[in-house]
């Protein structure tokens, strides 16, 4: 062990995880900030230094982006620059290369196809795609070669929980499951660890602080609670910054647009606005109307549905400034259900569709039993465009609403 290692500050758990984790592949699944990713990231670090054999290592993250920001700069930190750099796509680890990629969908198979591998360590596994995560475990021909894996829970049908998590017992799978508990990590604040478990609720709650890999069912959100989160027009705060505008923008369904509001308040909160609902036009009359529409109000961003090119062509034209709706629907679901948890987010009473829309916003059950999160696509304009609007402007209102919990836009945090 290096001093480095030796010095890492970790729990009774972890150090038993990493002495148990001497598995073909080693799993670590729970809770948010149940120091999963902490104790992988060691692991890894000793497998490349003193135990991996020859041949190609790897990192996996859904995007090349979230690896390096969830693994490869928390390895660069805790090694320092004499021990490991990073180039665009490749680390160098104690003298060791390693290949850093993202697999958001199964054409990332190309990637790997062809490689024989000594180890590979996998952040946030869920999210990678099945095929992909097949392919990988294939390529560990080289004796002695290890996967190491961190994820959150997801539904009880997800493959990665079925052919592999489950299987732990199976002393023919070779593989190894720990499981963490938020209360498993003795260095997170007393203060940090009441505001997440006060900040989740329902669907959440259960997955991101109990660890549970729980279906997801009934109403995609839980907390919605009209005496709570609606307030007249007499009682809307004032509005500090107008932040976003989310569009969905429908040709054989509705469009829908939310204007949302920073309020001046001592304690900020996100306010919806107003509620741009036209009926059926053209591009260019869309266009015009939301001009009409938004005048006088213009918030920075105008977050619009990513498959409508030519409407964000057409206001572009007209000189409104836009942006593709970032769009991973559990993701950006799951940063509203935190707001209306933590009354962080009102709606003016002038936004009558989407209090209409909200309460029948429900899980697919046919996803569900497929092993997948995905609300059903159905009477869901409003909600599409209020997940639009919250989830692509974070960064704009994201120092200013005390948002705290640990949400990050592409994946939920290890």
């Amino acid at each position: 062990m290096s001093v480095a290692l030796a010095d890492a500050q970790l729990s009774r758990k972890q150090l038993e995880s990493w002495q148990a984790a001497t598995g073909r592949y080693n799993f670590w699944d729970g809770s948010v900030r149940a120091g999963k990713s902490v104790v992988c990231d060691v692991v890894w670090i000793d497998y490349v230094l003193h135990h991996a054999p020859p041949g190609d290592l790897l990192m996996v993250g859904r995007t090349k982006d979230t690896i390096r920001r969830n693994v490869v700069n928390e390895i660069l930190n805790f090694v320092g620059s004499k021990h490991a750099r990073y180039k665009e796509g490749e680390l160098t680890l104690f003298g060791r290369r390693i290949y850093v990629i993202g697999a958001n969908d199964e054409q990332a198979t190309t990637k790997i196809q062809g490689m024989t591998l000594a180890g590979a360590y996998v952040d946030e596994a869920s999210t990678i795609p099945e095929l992909f995560f097949d392919m990988l475990t294939s390529r560990f021909s080289v004796p002695g070669a290890r996967l190491f894996a961190t994820t959150n829970p997801d539904s009880p049908a997800h493959w990665l929980k079925v052919k592999y998590l489950d299987r732990a017992s199976d002393p023919d799978a070779d593989l190894r499951r720990f499981q963490f508990h938020i209360d498993d990590n003795p260095f997170l604040p007393p203060e940090f660890v009441k505001n997440l478990k006060h900040i989740h609720t329902g669907l959440w709650y259960k997955r991101f602080i109990e660890g549970q890999w729980c279906i997801a069912a009934g109403a995609v959100y839980e907390e919605w609670d009209p005496d709570l989160h609606v307030v007249s027009r007499a009682d809307t705060p004032a509005i500090s910054r107008r932040v976003c505008c989310g569009i969905d923008y429908g040709t054989t369904h509705p469009t829908r647009g939310y204007l949302l509001g920073v309020s001046a308040e001592d304690r900020p909160r996100l306010v919806v606005v107003d509620e741009w609902a036209p009926g059926k036009m053209t591009v260019s009359g869309h266009s015009a109307d939301y001009r009409r529409w938004i005048a006088g109000r213009e918030p920075s961003w105008v977050a619009v549905d990513p498959a409508a090119a030519t409407f964000r062509m057409q206001l572009e034209a007209e000189g409104v400034t836009t942006m593709k709706a970032y769009n991973s629907v559990v993701s950006g679901i799951r940063v509203v259900s935190a707001l209306l948890s933590g009354g962080l987010l009102i709606i003016s009473d002038k936004c009558t569709e989407l209090i209409r829309e909200i309460p029948g916003y429900v899980w697919s059950e046919k996803a569900t039993a497929l092993g997948k999160d995905e609300p059903v696509k159905a009477n869901d304009d409003c909600c599409d465009a209020l997940r639009y609007a919250i989830a692509s402007s974070r960064f704009e209102w994201g120092t200013l609403v005390p948002l705290t919990i640990p949400v990050d836009l592409e994946e939920a945090a290890a």
